[in-house]
């Protein structure tokens, strides 16, 4: 059964807009947890845009299921990361002119710096999963590292404008997903998936995880954060392999 984890950035960006103290990611995320979603998910950008070190701290204090810290591998975040212990790390490429992130991680362009960091993260206890485009040799990259998990970022299928075009990328994934599977990685995706095209990606047999924020969050303007989850955690249940 695959499974979902929820991003709750776009609560913090909610917040930020007013630079108030409403509405708070830490109660969206134990909302999300009730509503049966198997971890957290939050990126602490360098520019703090939306979720805070306030948010992290709080959210590794109250997280019941599993937090996974989306970071960009620099001196400070690592500080933050080793000295938080989430439970799982997730390294994604990290711009400050970007709306949000903007495509995979080159891990294999910076291979010696990353297989450094991953051991770092596990001389900690904490795992690490990269984010990376569903390509063999960003995959090989990061099974080298020494990482446990990758993320295959979505985006490019969730934005195509044809329907040859997302085939094409739906098979990119597929076949990814399988290669990285049989390394010994385990599989997950997100980006850009919604209540109306997730259901391609969680019918990959190799698939265990899809983290989703920003649909969930705009869904949840209109029926609630627990009815939003619930909704995608049913349409996750009725199409996994």
């Amino acid at each position: 059964m695959i499974h979902l984890a929820v991003n709750i950035d776009h609560i913090a960006t909610l917040r930020e807009a007013r630079g108030g103290i409403e509405p708070d990611p830490v109660a969206a995320a134990a909302i999300a947890e009730l509503a049966g979603a198997v971890g957290i998910v939050c990126h602490l950008r360098e520019d703090r845009r939306h979720v805070n070190d306030r948010d992290v701290r709080l959210l590794r204090e109250t997280v019941k299921t599993k937090l996974d810290l989306e970071m960009a591998a620099t001196e400070e975040i690592i500080a933050i990361a080793i000295d938080t212990l989430p439970d799982l790390v997730t390294f994604v490429p990290e711009r400050r002119e970007e709306l949000t992130t903007e495509g995979g991680l080159d891990v294999a362009k910076n291979l010696h710096y990353y297989t450094e960091v991953v051991a770092k993260m596990h001389q900690n206890d904490i795992q690490v999963s990269f984010f990376i485009e569903p390509s063999e040799e960003q995959i090989n990259a990061a099974s080298t590292t020494g990482a446990e998990i990758i993320e295959l970022h979505t985006g490019t299928f969730a934005n195509a404008r044809t329907q040859k075009e997302q085939h094409h990328e739906l098979e990119r994934i597929r076949n990814a997903s399988k290669y990285a599977a049989s390394l010994g990685l385990r599989v997950t995706a997100g980006h850009g998936l919604h209540y109306g095209n997730v259901h391609h990606i969680c019918a990959i047999p190799e698939m265990e995880e899809i983290s989703i924020g920003h649909a969930i969050i705009s869904r949840a303007a209109f029926v609630g954060l627990d009815t939003a989850v619930r909704d995608m955690i049913r349409i996750l249940q009725v199409h996994s392999a």
